[in-house]
């Protein structure tokens, strides 16, 4: 196994009104705890993307890393945070997860490394589009980590505007194998139907 794995905390989490959303209770454990449960059997290691002061995360003992782009600039500079934490390491591929999704696949990196290209990303089934994708849930070759650092400085902010360029590989998973949460609401939700 040569992967290793980001959990995207950076976020600024506006719709909860501010503040870290991993750290919010789903029953008797935080979001990010349950994600980090989730992804480590998965692989080598893990390091987290976070933002502001990186000591609030201390009680995790993972390693942080911050974005090296500057004015939040979304998920995708979260990804090159890792990117960059894996390429020092000799990792070869970088497996990203969600802070505030705490129920994706529990075999998510065995079935994204299934695919060699650069990029592949989860998606799950849509009635309209077929396949609806699931971005900040992929697998991405460490080496595209220069192209993905000029394509933020040149602007690029939305994940798939990048990976499609890179020839991207889409994997469907199962319908709310994704559910997250960005509001009151979803929590809400969660409590009630997610084990």
């Amino acid at each position: 196994m040569t992967e290793c794995a980001v959990i995207l905390a950076g976020g600024q989490a506006n719709r909860m009104g501010g503040g870290d959303k991993g750290r919010l209770m789903l029953g008797d454990k935080s979001l990010i705890d349950r994600v980090i449960e989730r992804i480590s059997p998965q692989v080598e290691a893990i390091v987290l993307n976070a933002n502001g002061d990186l000591s609030r995360f201390d009680d995790l003992n993972l390693p942080v890393v911050p974005d090296s782009i500057g004015d939040f600039p979304g998920p995708l500079a979260g990804v090159l945070a890792g990117m960059d934490w894996a390429a020092e390491r000799g990792h070869e591929w970088l497996i990203s997860v969600a802070a505030d999704t705490p129920s994706f696949p529990r075999n998510l990196a065995d079935r994204l490394a299934a695919y060699d290209t650069p990029v592949v990303l989860a998606a799950t089934p849509d009635p309209v589009r077929g396949r609806l994708p699931q971005p900040t849930f992929g697998r991405w070759r460490v080496s595209l980590r220069d192209e993905l650092r000029a394509a933020l400085n040149d602007g690029v902010r939305k994940i798939r505007q990048w990976t499609q360029t890179q020839g991207e590989t889409l994997v469907v998973f199962n319908e709310g194998d994704f559910f997250n949460i960005n509001t009151p609401e979803d929590l809400a939700w969660a409590e009630k139907n997610l084990k």
